[in-house]
């Protein structure tokens, strides 16, 4: 029997391959389940891709807010920065002197007349032996007469004396005028206050100096009977251009003068004194705060941040999309397996 079964196979060879094909396409079409095939870890693969896709996302709507932040930045440094440029701010300083560098005080007396003018120190100033009486006069001064800067028809007369120089020792200037009778309801001396005496004296043209003067600086006034005390302060402010303008602001007290005459007078007497406030001064001048380089700077980092945030973000849209063409390629193959 095992011969005939041997030289039966032999005869046909065909029909067995035939079967044995069978037998394979039967066990090829067999769908073996889910834990048999290993898909449980595709799946899992699966979900964490997705969650490095989810996160990459949130994180690239991060950087493309950051983004967005640095723009506004970038204008609103860029704004800032013109408007510092068209408003400049006032910076005040202070420089404190021993000695300051003696002011001119241009008196307009008219009819009045000079009767003593002093230097005292310390703020002692003796009390008057002979009041309304010619006495000593110490003080440097100049007469001089120009026409009026604003009409250049009338005549002017000023009697310019030196002011204090000292201000550690309280240097005063002390002065006394006269003047017999006045027809005015209100009987006063025009004054006004310019920078540097010895420059009036250096100056060729003096009249044109005082015109000048008139013209830059304010003019104050001081009633008769009273004992007017002026406490000046200087102000330097410095302009654009780089030129320097000198500004005097001033304290005024009055005191009542005691006439210690039986008999009234008919006459007005003049008294007033200049002093330094204080040793310091003031310099005004306009700073612009925007410094170039500081908004250089920032608008630097600011650009910096941008293109590494834009870098960023590229990196991440090629790595999401290489992601994406892996996890397809997988899925492919996985089902080109199943089939």
């Amino acid at each position: 029997q095992l011969s005939e079964d041997v030289e039966r196979v032999s005869e046909n060879p065909t029909d067995e391959r035939e079967g044995e094909m069978e037998v394979e396409e039967d066990a090829s079409s067999i769908i073996l389940p889910d834990s048999e095939l290993g898909t449980s870890a595709p799946s899992l693969r699966f979900s964490k891709t997705c969650l490095k896709n989810v996160f990459s996302v949130i994180l690239l709507f991060v950087y493309l807010l950051l983004m967005a932040v640095a723009v506004f930045l970038v204008y609103q440094t860029i704004s800032d920065f013109r408007e510092k440029l068209k408003h400049p701010v006032m910076s005040v300083s202070y420089k404190e002197v021993s000695l300051y560098d003696a002011p001119g005080i241009a008196f307009y007396p008219g009819k009045a007349q000079l009767l003593s003018c002093n230097h005292h120190y310390y703020d002692h100033i003796p009390p008057l032996i002979n009041p309304g009486q010619p006495g000593v006069i110490e003080c440097t001064t100049q007469r001089i007469n120009y026409t009026d800067p604003f009409t250049n028809q009338t005549m002017k007369y000023a009697l310019v004396v030196r002011g204090p120089r000292d201000v550690k020792k309280k240097e005063v200037v002390f002065l006394q005028f006269h003047l017999n009778g006045t027809d005015q309801d209100f009987s006063a001396i025009d004054y006004l206050l310019f920078s540097s005496f010895q420059e009036f004296l250096n100056s060729p043209e003096k009249a044109a100096f005082m015109k000048d003067c008139e013209s830059s600086y304010s003019s104050w006034k001081f009633s008769g009977g009273f004992r007017t005390w002026v406490k000046m302060s200087l102000v330097k402010t410095k302009e654009e251009d780089g030129s320097e303008t000198v500004e005097f602001k001033q304290e005024t007290s009055v005191v009542t003068y005691i006439d210690q005459t039986t008999k009234p007078r008919s006459d007005q007497l003049f008294f007033v004194v200049f002093e330094w406030k204080d040793p310091f001064i003031q310099t005004v001048q306009d700073i612009i705060t925007a410094n170039p380089w500081n908004t250089i700077a920032l608008l630097c980092g600011i650009f910096l941040a941008l293109f590494k945030a834009a870098d960023f973000a590229k990196l991440s849209v090629k790595w999401m999309i290489k992601i994406r063409k892996r996890h397809l390629k997988r899925k492919s193959q996985v089902m080109n397996h199943i089939n």
